[in-house]
């Protein structure tokens, strides 16, 4: 695939596939997906439970869905009850991001989530920060995103000002379509277009609320973009695939496959 088709395509940087949301009818919505003119989707993970479902997808959808496994700062272990990450759930997840390195895009979904109920001891807080440490090496000695040097901040929904430092640092930032109803306008408007990727997030982050999101509605944040900077849907859509080629450098290889 040249360079030139991938300019004419959506890139979802950051979407849940192997979610439960989508166990009925993932063909479907991904033929939606298709349709909407996405030509990548980056699947990403939250615990080692889901490596293999996403391999296996990469697998079954080759140059359409790219993998990346990693260990999400929060834990669900039932759809009632979450924990902080333990060092433990890194241990079980390592061995397997190891099988699969040469085969991944990146290293996500990580981070660092101090939010009270879950992170309410300086305890957990300094454990969720050796497990976001050691995949940030990880990724470093896999030459992958999240990399210190090359990082895509999702949903971000800090203050622009800090959005900035981050721009200086040149990362990029993945806007998803509750951009429609968030107070992320803002920052659209101050982020450089050189620093914004697309994203879904599904099934999460999508335009209405408590409604199952889909890679399709990429559309949405491409257009919604668009009308906040004055530019054409086109320029957005070229620009932001564009950027997702330079954030993850095994992209423009996988999408040959």
């Amino acid at each position: 695939m040249a360079e030139a088709t991938l300019g004419s395509g959506l890139v979802d940087c950051h979407c849940h596939l192997s979610a439960p949301d989508f166990n009925s009818d993932l063909d479907d919505v991904l033929e939606k997906a298709k349709k909407a003119n996405v030509i990548a989707l980056v699947a990403v993970a939250e615990h080692a439970g889901e490596f293999e479902r996403i391999m296996q997808l990469s697998e079954r959808y080759p140059g359409f869905i790219l993998p990346c496994l990693g260990v999400h700062p929060v834990q669900e272990l039932s759809p009632e009850k979450s924990r902080s990450v333990i060092l433990k759930d890194l241990d079980v997840a390592l061995p397997i991001i190891e099988k699969y390195k040469d085969r991944l895009l990146a290293i996500g979904e990580v981070g660092l989530d101090f939010t009270p109920k879950f992170a309410g001891t300086d305890e957990e807080k300094e454990e969720q920060r050796q497990v976001l440490i050691r995949q940030v090496q990880l990724a470093r000695r896999l030459n992958v995103p999240l990399g210190a040097e090359q990082v895509l901040l999702h949903a971000f929904d800090g203050r622009p000002s800090v959005a900035m430092e981050g721009v200086r640092a040149g990362y990029y930032f993945s806007i998803p379509p509750s951009i429609v109803r968030s107070g992320q306008q803002k920052l659209v408007k101050q982020l450089p277009l050189s620093s914004i990727c697309l994203e879904t997030d599904s099934p999460a982050l999508g335009p209405e609320k408590l409604t199952r999101n889909e890679p399709c509605n990429i559309s949405i944040s491409a257009e919604f973009i668009a009308q906040v900077k004055g530019i054409s849907v086109e320029e957005v859509q070229e620009v932001t695939t564009q950027n997702a080629l330079k954030l993850f450098p095994k992209l423009q290889d996988l999408l040959q496959k």
